[in-house]
């Protein structure tokens, strides 16, 4: 029963479905009352190294500013990210992770009556930042588990004032060649923002970075975020940004909560922004990782997706089954049914142990799952 006060609520806020995180470990020990220490958690697309030497320094020494509040500007951090951007520090907006960027930049475009392109499969936060502002959402059918950029252009009605795009895209892992994306934008009014979500761009191989901070200049319609939540491995300290022109910066910057960006989160991003060697070192282990993943999967004989992130989409039928029977055996990963993909799991690559361990508990929990089916 909605209470008087819930039924003030405009309709389109009291239907939306919240969004879901990955479950915890401590939630799983609590429930099934397993050891916390032997649960493997594969659900969120963590990085499993923990923070770097330059990250742990940088944090003892920010804890020494506690009592004051941290600098609502971020003045060092847009200064590191100017500097390996080649753009003025106006360009940037921090984030309390880039979830935040993608929260601003709807809540600075979209208002009741205006429409949200984006494609099916796509990261659940579009449409839930667009239903929050009143706005009508336009899903564009997928093509191959991605983007059909082709059709999202299409899509673009007059009302529309944002497009969101993920690449690599979460939860299938698919990605878009940079002319590809380059072409999108030629294609959308200059009137429609473009919010291009990296969130996963640090796991891309050299020769397959866009580098798209670089098309602002040529579209000023052009939002880019990235995190280093992922591959920075501070997904705990909720730090993104958003690289923009700085007309848009300017009005993200309007909606945005004066101190957002806490001062851990702060310090570190600049000490993991210049340890370029991190990085290299989790790009190759989530290369390794993935190969394992992948050769397990192929033995036993479960279709999967090529992924250009730091997890992978894998078919096993019944999804909440099998994410259920891998709950019991302390392995957590993470069901998809609410993007459309009852069938499918993601599976974030861990350390080679903790891949080891999905792979050794699959074949059980594939089976428990199949014989739990009524047949017809």
């Amino acid at each position: 029963m909605i209470t008087t006060a819930a039924a003030l609520a405009p309709e389109y806020i009291r239907s939306i479905a919240p969004y879901v995180p990955g479950k915890p470990v401590e939630e799983l020990a609590r429930e099934l009352g397993l050891d916390a220490a032997h649960i493997v958690k594969l659900a969120s697309n963590e990085n499993p190294r923990g923070p770097g030497p330059r990250v742990l320094a940088a944090l003892t020494a920010a804890a020494t500013e506690l009592p004051r509040y941290p600098d609502g500007n971020g003045f060092a951090l847009k200064a590191a990210l100017s500097a390996r951007f080649a753009v003025s520090p106006e360009h940037i907006v921090l984030g309390n992770g880039s979830n935040d960027i993608l929260e601003l930049a709807a809540q600075a475009f979209l208002r009741p009556g205006d429409s949200a392109v984006y494609a099916q499969h796509a990261f659940a936060v579009y449409p839930l930042a667009t239903q929050a502002r009143g706005a009508r959402g336009i899903e564009v059918p997928a093509r191959d588990f991605g983007h059909d950029l082709d059709a999202m252009a299409a899509a673009v009605t007059p009302d529309t004032r944002i497009v969101f795009v993920a690449n690599p895209n979460n939860p299938t892992g698919t990605w878009l060649p940079p002319d590809a994306v380059e072409r999108f934008l030629r294609a959308v009014p200059a009137s429609v923002a473009v919010v291009l979500d990296e969130a996963y761009n640090e796991y891309l191989e050299p020769g397959q970075n866009a580098h798209a901070t670089r098309w602002i200049a040529r579209h000023p319609n052009l939002i880019v975020s990235r995190t280093f939540s992922k591959a920075y491995g501070l997904a705990g300290l909720r730090i993104g940004y958003g690289v923009m022109d700085p007309a848009v910066a300017g009005l993200l910057n309007r909606v945005r909560q004066p101190f957002n960006v806490n001062a851990f989160a702060q310090a570190a991003a600049v000490a993991a922004l210049a340890d370029d060697t991190y990085v290299d070192e989790s790009r190759a282990l989530n290369r390794a990782g993935l190969a394992q993943l992948v050769a397990g999967f192929d033995a036993l004989g479960l279709r999967h997706l090529p992924s250009h992130a730091n997890f992978v989409l894998v078919e096993v039928g019944n999804g909440a089954k099998v994410f259920d029977r891998l709950l019991r055996a302390g392995v957590i990963v993470r069901p998809v049914g609410n993007y459309g993909l009852p069938a499918w799991l993601r599976v974030t690559v861990g350390l080679p142990s903790e891949n080891a361990r999905l792979l050794d508990a699959l074949p059980e929990a594939l089976a428990e799952a199949r014989a739990a089916v009524p047949v017809a």
